[in-house]
């Protein structure tokens, strides 16, 4: 199945989505910045739309940086 492709019941409506297309959607698209706190240090994670953490940068800007150059749409979470 095509990502931009939903899938459609006979009436026209969307299917549910299932909770492992759900975890998956907006993997290859999205990236979440998250702040955490690692070992005592505020760091700021960068994270795929499932919650895999894909790295850790030592500030907002640099996380945001990241995900532009790795052709990923950054999104804060609070």
């Amino acid at each position: 199945m095509n990502e931009q492709t939903p899938k459609i019941q006979g009436d026209g409506t969307p299917l549910p989505m299932s909770a492992h297309d759900f975890a998956e959607w907006g993997n290859e698209q999205v990236a979440y910045i998250k702040r955490i706190d690692m070992n005592g240090q505020i760091v700021f994670a960068v994270c795929a739309a499932n919650g895999h953490q894909l790295g850790v940068m030592d500030n907002r800007d640099t996380a945001m940086a990241a995900a532009i150059q790795n052709d990923l749409e950054p999104v804060s979470v609070h």
